[in-house]
């Protein structure tokens, strides 16, 4: 659904949503690209800065391995929507719509 079928002239339907959700979907995985990155950014500066501390190599070890975590989290829940969706035929499943029957 394009945003121009909800434009601000218009009466706000329930077909709106579908954009606002597909917009908060994009936004969210931008975010948690941005995360991941920063994630990583920090645990590799903690392991260049421990100065051979066990203590602090295992927390930057500990934040590097949260952050690979979270990746494999979220492409593996896409991955296993994707597989679902081709087996079953159903598109709806990666695509948001709402029935206007």
């Amino acid at each position: 659904m394009d945003w121009n079928t909800c434009a601000p002239q218009d009466v706000a339907t329930l077909q709106c949503f579908e954009v606002i959700f597909t917009n908060i979907i994009k936004a969210a995985s931008a975010l948690a690209a941005i995360v991941l990155l920063i994630m990583l950014i920090v645990g590799g500066f903690k392991w260049l800065t421990a100065s051979g501390d066990p203590k602090k190599i295992e927390q930057a070890r500990g934040t590097i391995t949260a952050a690979l975590l979270g990746l494999i989290l979220i492409v593996g829940a896409y991955i296993i929507l994707s597989i679902i969706a081709a087996f079953t035929g159903l598109d709806a499943l990666k695509t948001f719509t709402i029935s206007t029957q």
